[in-house]
Order: structure tokens, then C-alpha cells, then sequence
């Protein structure tokens, strides 16, 4: 019998629990679930004997060695700061560990010490990162071992709502994944990719005026803008003489030009408190970004600052919000980043009949018999609820499959990594595909050389 223990229970990790609780009896395991709250985890899966769930104080050492101790593998779903306690326990404990998020140099940093004691640590292994690495190095050794010649490689994927559950939001987004992170993405440094040979780098309050349109064929347009920095995995793929290198997040038309009015205003930053936050109103909260004036409105000194016309789509997405609106903000010592997190959860959480939608595209182009060609990969997953969504069956199945290979030994390699070699890509992709997630593949040609 083999013992997992799944640290967070969060909204991502439907599918990742579901797949637990089916496979427990065939693969023997016994499954302790811990968070600071189990409400989130469904009734099918508490009545499964096999599994137990526990209330948990991840910052109390003792309970926490406890259960790790009582584990062969670690499942963390934890955001990723709060991952490195947890890795240090299992290396003293000698227990594998597995997270979707991405790497910090402060777990990297323990990769000697995780392959002297024969465990394997493996990360990004959800969805981005985690399918986008799998796919992408499957295409990219694919090519190679059939002596193509690899000059350009983009990549790109959102998580948004189905066509059918855009409805009359004018921003045609919902949170799928954790809000806070969608409230300060593209902050702490410049962002940095290559193109045409040449490096490039976005500073933050650029990000979402800088960006280029993708079309999915069956599934519309959508706009890409750069993620993170792109230039860390060069090496990693195997990609160094690449002229292109390129890592981009997937929003509708539209988003990022009226996301980038929240950056402009200032509204977006986490560091520092708004005094009496918590009697503040929304219409208050915008004001406060602003100049003073005797005779202008709100919404007059809004379409001053940013430039935008009275009637603009721009005005429109900003009142959908209520942002004009006399509403009271009631939380206490909030930075303005919490606060803008809190009126868009009002409009921006999934209602039970909403579907979301994961979409990934990666781009390569190649040189085949002089000519230039370009391979499209796509994928698309279609939530079912708001609790099975496509997020969670993205993000929860890679860690779920890649936690029975390390147990049954199907993974061997060990050390602190991210999933980039067969023995780890191929048997994931081949189960993601029975659970229709699955790519579609196309090539372009591009021209003689």
C-alpha cells in the first residue's frame, strides 16, 4: 500500500481528487487530504474509505512533518511561496514531492541534495507550465530526430469562459485559476523574450498595450501578450540558436487594452495600504487615482486620464464592473491590488451553468529540404461546471498521472526538474488524450529558403 498525502484542496483540484479516488483501490493507495478548510472537496470523494481529510495549519512544523512523515508522496497545491517549507520537510523525511507550479531558486537549490537521497521533486507539471512543457517537447524532439532544423518556437494559453458563457460580460473573462495572480500578473520585472534574433523586454506598464493577435480555428480570435520570462527556457528546450523565443498568455480582443486602464491608474499595486479602506466605496476607489477637481465627475476625470471617448467600450467594460457605483469596499487595510480583486470577483466568478475554456497553441517553425514550414499544435478543453472546470482537469490530471508514475516507478529520474524528457512527457500525454485532452496538429508552409 502506498500513501499519498494532498496538501490543499482548493478550486483547481476537482479533477486531481476525482482521479485519486478512482484509482485508489486499483493502485492501493491510502489518501489524507489537508487543508486550512476541506468545504471545497466533494461529497463522492469523502466517501471513499481510502481517503481521509484533515484540517491543517500549514505553518505548524510539527503537524506538518506529522503527516508527511505518514506519506510515501507529497501532492502540494499550495501557491508556490508556500512550497519550500513543505520540500524541505520531505527531503529530511525522504518522501517525493510533486507541485504545479513553476521553480523558485530556492527549491532549485536543493536539486544536489534531492538526487543524494534518490527522490524526485518534479514541478510544473499543471498546465502552464506543465502541459505546455510536455506538448512543446514532444514537438520539439519530434522534429529533431527527424533532422529538422528548429528556428522559431512560440507558445501560447489562456484560461477563459466558453463561447456560450461570454454572454453580456463585455470582458468576456471569468477567474478560472487563483484571482490573485490574475490581479498582479506580468509584475516583478520586465518581461523578456527573443524575437528575430534580437532581445526584447516589456516593462509592466507596457505588457497590455504590447500584443498580437492569435486565431483557433472553430474557436475565434484572441490576443496573446508575453509571459514571464520566456528567455529561462531556451536551454532547457534544447532551443539555444533559435531566432524567435516566445511564451504568451491568451485573452479575448479587447481585455488587455482595458486591463491595462487598471495598470495605468495604479489600481493593480500590492504595496502598499489604503487608509480606511474599508469604508471606502468603489466610486471612491477609482476617485482616489485621480486628480482632485470642483466640477468633474468621476467618470469625466476617467475618460481625461486615459484618453478614452464617453461612449468607448472601454466606459462601458469599466461601469459592467459597478466601479461608478456607491458600494462599499468593507475590507480592512486592504492594497489597492486586494481591493480591485474584490469588485472583480463580484462580476467575475463562474455562476453554476458557466463552462470555461483552456486554450494552448504552440508555433514552430522549421527548415525542411530548403523549404520553411511551421507546425501548429492546438488544444482545447471545455469546462463541464463550476466545479469540474477545464482548468481544474488541466492542471489537476498531470499532477494526478504524474504522481502513479513516480509511485509505481515509471518516473526514475530524480533531482529537482520540471517535466521535459520522454520518460515523463509521452506516458502523460498518452493518458491526457484517453481524457480528451488532446492536440490538433497542422503545418504551414511558409516559403523557399
Amino acid at each position: 500500500m502506498k500513501k499519498i498525502l494532498v496538501i490543499g484542496s482548493g478550486k483547481s483540484t476537482s479533477y486531481l481528487l476525482n482521479y485519486l479516488s478512482e484509482n485508489a483501490e486499483k493502485e492501493d493507495w491510502n489518501i489524507n487530504i489537508v487543508d486550512i478548510s476541506t468545504h471545497n472537496i466533494q461529497p463522492n470523494i469523502l466517501e471513499n474509505p481510502r481517503i481521509k481529510t484533515h484540517s491543517f495549519n500549514v505553518n505548524d512544523q510539527i503537524e506538518r512533518e506529522n503527516f508527511i512523515s505518514d506519506s510515501d508522496i507529497v501532492i502540494s497545491m499550495l501557491p508556490a511561496f508556500m512550497h519550500l517549507p513543505i520540500a524541505k520537510d520531505c527531503l529530511k523525511l525522504k518522501k517525493h514531492l510533486v507541485t504545479a507550479s513553476y521553480v523558485s531558486d530556492e527549491l532549485k537549490s536543493l536539486d544536489a541534495e534531492v538526487k543524494e537521497n534518490g527522490l524526485i521533486f518534479m514541478n510544473e507539471i499543471g498546465l502552464d507550465p506543465g502541459i505546455d512543457h510536455l506538448s512543446a517537447m514532444k514537438m520539439i524532439d519530434d522534429l529533431k530526430e527527424q533532422g529538422m532544423e528548429i528556428t522559431a518556437f512560440e507558445s501560447f494559453t489562456g484560461g477563459l469562459v466558453s463561447f456560450e458563457s461570454e454572454k453580456d460580460n463585455p470582458w468576456k473573462y471569468k477567474f478560472t485559476w487563483n484571482p490573485r495572480n490574475v490581479v498582479l500578473a506580468g509584475q516583478g520585472g520586465a518581461v523578456k523574450f527573443i524575437q528575430e534574433g534580437k532581445y526584447k523586454y516589456i516593462p509592466y506598464h507596457k505588457l497590455f498595450r504590447r500584443t498580437e493577435y492569435i486565431e483557433i480555428e472553430g474557436h475565434g480570435r484572441f490576443q496573446g501578450y508575453a509571459n514571464r520570462d520566456s528567455l529561462k527556457y531556451i536551454d532547457l528546450y534544447g532551443l539555444r540558436n533559435v531566432k524567435t523565443f516566445f511564451r504568451g498568455t491568451l485573452r479575448r480582443p479587447g481585455f488587455c487594452r482595458a486591463w491595462d486602464m487598471f495598470v495605468q491608474l495604479g489600481m493593480t499595486d500590492d504595496s502598499y495600504i489604503m487608509e480606511d479602506s474599508e469604508n471606502m466605496t468603489f466610486r471612491d476607489f477609482i476617485n482616489s487615482f485621480l486628480a482632485y477637481d470642483v466640477s468633474d465627475s468621476v467618470e469625466l476625470k476617467v475618460e481625461h486620464y486615459l484618453y478614452i471617448d464617453q461612449d468607448s467600450d472601454l466606459m462601458e467594460m469599466l461601469e459592467y464592473l459597478d466601479l461608478f457605483k456607491r458600494i462599499k469596499v468593507g475590507i480592512k487595510n486592504a492594497t489597492p491590488a486586494q481591493i480591485l480583486q474584490h469588485i472583480l470577483e463580484r462580476k467575475w466568478t463562474l455562476s453554476p451553468e458557466d463552462k470555461d475554456m483552456v486554450i494552448m497553441l504552440h508555433k514552430i517553425d522549421y527548415v525542411e529540404l530548403n523549404q520553411k514550414k511551421q507546425l501548429q499544435s492546438s488544444m482545447v478543453v471545455i469546462g463541464e461546471n463550476q466545479i469540474y472546470t477545464a482548468m481544474s482537469k488541466t492542471v489537476g490530471l498531470p499532477v494526478a498521472i504524474a504522481t502513479k508514475l513516480i509511485l509505481n516507478g515509471k518516473i526514475t529520474t530524480t533531482g529537482v526538474q520540471v517535466p521535459l524528457i520522454k520518460e515523463i512527457y509521452q506516458p502523460i500525454l498518452d493518458e491526457l488524450e484517453k481524457n480528451n485532452i488532446k492536440f490538433i496538429d497542422k503545418i504551414h508552409f511558409l516559403g523557399q529558403i
